[in-house]
């Protein structure tokens, strides 16, 4: 069995890994990790795991921690995971951050978007962007894997294959995302309250939302260059879910656009083996319903002739493939399990 420690076990991400892990043939947890919780039961503080989880919660002592599990999952804020690592720790045990400290190889642009000093600048080199489908050879071999955020795994998953391909003009690329209100995480915030959120949908971050230089990186090496886009975020009063709309301008070929049954294949190049990767039949788009609770990735388009250009849109479930989903998929592929393994859940309705 693989022995998985969790630090952040009680944030909405956290409890998700543990819910994953509890249904994980191959994985157990003996590590309760949370910082506001010590010694408390686990199962006070989420109901939903009493009679399941009889352990209490423990602190964020990385280095004692290294020496009880194969794998430490960090699911806390920008900076922690960062300032705890080190090289006796990393010879000892694999890390899945699910914080943005590993993600971006520019240590200027995470401190710049961040607004936080960078504590471990020697390791972004060697940590690897955890995008399953698009890195995983790459997973297989690292000590850490940099678990994308929910906006970057569905805006990139989105858009790749035709970025990849040539087929659309990544400079031209928008992207409007809704998010549930627990991408927000379980900090109590006025912005948050159920009557701050209730019947009202709002942008946030306009212009200037930290997701976007991780969107531009990624889909710039696809694209072969730079790339700069607009990426706009919406909070949408739904617990659960990311739901991306992404338009750019199709490249036309001896003058004509690509038709639906070229871009077809250009998603089924990249996708059509995917597990959790399930593109859409004609004229038919994703919803947040039917991907909550499961690690699944919902992609559908749509090519408006009338204006040259392509809308793309993909659905994932913000905790599950967007945060604790895609880390237990990142940690199968480490230990050289099936990719699936625990995953295989049917999205839950209604």
């Amino acid at each position: 069995m693989i022995k998985a420690g969790i630090i952040g076990a009680t944030g909405y991400a956290g409890a998700e890994i543990v819910r994953l892990l509890l249904a994980h043939p191959e994985a157990e947890v003996v590590w309760y990790g949370s910082r506001s919780y010590i010694d408390e039961k686990y199962s006070s503080i989420y109901g939903n795991f009493f009679k399941l989880v009889d352990a209490k919660c423990m602190d964020d002592n990385m280095e004692v921690l290294a020496e009880e599990v194969d794998v430490i999952f960090t699911a806390t804020p920008q900076g922690l995971c960062a300032s705890l690592v080190n090289e006796d720790i990393l010879n000892k045990v694999k890390i899945i951050d699910l914080s943005a400290d590993f993600r971006l190889k520019d240590v200027a642009v995470y401190e710049k978007w961040y607004r936080i000093e960078h504590k471990a600048p020697s390791y972004i080199e060697e940590a690897v962007y955890g995008l399953c489908e698009i890195n995983r050879k790459d997973i297989a071999k690292a000590r850490i894997v940099a678990n994308p955020g929910c906006y970057t795994t569905c805006s990139i998953l989105t858009a790749y294959p035709l970025v990849k391909e040539g087929l659309i003009d990544p400079d031209t690329l928008i992207v409007d995302a809704l998010s549930g209100v627990s991408g927000a995480g379980r900090g109590a915030k006025v912005a948050n309250l159920y009557c701050e959120v209730n019947e009202s949908a709002k942008p946030y971050g306009v212009a200037n939302h930290r997701h976007t230089p991780e969107i531009e990186e990624q889909l710039g090496y696809a694209a072969g260059k730079e790339i700069v886009i607009n990426f706009t975020p919406h909070l949408a009063p739904m617990n659960r879910g990311i739901l991306a709309t992404e338009y750019a301008s199709l490249i036309k070929k001896d003058g004509k656009l690509p038709t639906y049954d070229e871009v077809r294949a250009a998603y089924e190049k990249y996708y059509k083996d995917e597990t959790f990767i399930r593109l859409l039949d004609k004229d038919v788009y994703p919803e947040t319903r039917w991907v909550e609770g499961s690690n699944f990735v919902d992609i559908g388009f749509k090519i408006d002739e009338r204006t040259g250009r392509i809308i793309m849109m993909g659905a994932i479930d913000n905790l599950v493939k967007g945060a604790a989903g895609q880390a237990v998929q990142n940690m199968n592929i480490l230990f050289g399990l099936d990719e699936g393994m625990g995953l295989k859940l049917v999205p839950a309705f209604p």
